[in-house]
């Protein structure tokens, strides 16, 4: 009987300690109960694109605000042809443009970049109109399943978090709208922000404007009972051979 009952307690320790670390394995981003989340602000829904490093640019200049559209390959840039131009945001901030050399375009939205080009090309055209769009703009959505995470392009410079997980398929069945995380890259430290889109007064963090290289990483809801019978069976059947044996040799 003793050997039965250290069988018995040898099992439920294995599966203890077993199932508290692998339980639960593909888990990611996880957070502990103290952490403090960044602030969800007004400012952050109503912030418009920011231009940043590796951004691709598609670039355009019109002369005689915007009557004629300048074919940029006779501006001295080698490696563009014809009227559309497209160039990648340096580590720098940098970007490499005909006639103006390297400009700092980095941190500032389209409008503001798109009203500096058009001043600094006064020096070549007449009353010069530039059009810019980011066109490698992407965010990484985690929509709450194994095998469903996807790199979403963003044509929309002002893409929100409800359109981003739009573009994903949604929030899967096994995800937790309640508990999504908006990760985002800044130069110090990540910021983390935790969104609530289970309840209509969520809809303002749902809007929050996502920037380039986002990550939206939506908690999944963990089986539980599943994961901890995988686990259990083999034990199960570990004991259950111990006692088979046992109840032979003590026949």
């Amino acid at each position: 009987m003793n050997l039965f009952k250290n069988l018995l307690l040898l099992g439920l320790l294995a599966v203890c300690f077993s199932s508290c670390k692998i339980l639960r394995p593909s888990f990611m981003l996880k957070t502990p109960k103290s952490f403090q989340y960044d602030k969800i602000t007004d400012t952050l829904a109503k912030e418009n694109y920011r231009i940043a490093s590796t951004d691709a640019i598609q670039f355009k200049v019109f002369a005689n605000d915007g009557f004629k559209l300048v074919d940029m390959s006779n501006a001295g840039n080698n490696n563009n042809s014809g009227a559309v131009i497209e160039e990648t945001v340096d580590k720098e901030g940098m970007l490499k443009l005909p006639l103006l050399g390297k400009v700092k375009v980095v941190g500032l939205t389209i409008r503001e970049a798109q009203a500096m080009l058009e001043k600094e090309f006064e020096v070549f055209y007449v009353k010069p109109f530039v059009q810019m769009k980011v066109v490698n703009k992407r965010v990484i959505v985690f929509p709450g399943s194994a095998g469903a995470a996807r790199v979403v392009p963003i044509a929309n410079n002002n893409t929100t978090v409800f359109e981003a997980l739009a573009l994903a398929g949604g929030i899967t069945e096994e995800g937790k709208a309640y508990r999504i995380k908006l990760i985002r890259r800044t130069e110090n430290k990540p910021e983390v922000f935790l969104i609530d889109l289970s309840k209509i007064e969520g809809i303002a963090a749902g809007n929050i404007t996502v920037l380039a290289n986002d990550i939206i990483y939506v908690e999944t809801r963990p089986k539980l009972a599943q994961k901890a019978l995988q686990e259990l069976t083999p034990y199960l059947s570990l004991l259950t051979s111990s006692l088979t044996l046992f109840y032979i040799f003590t026949k």
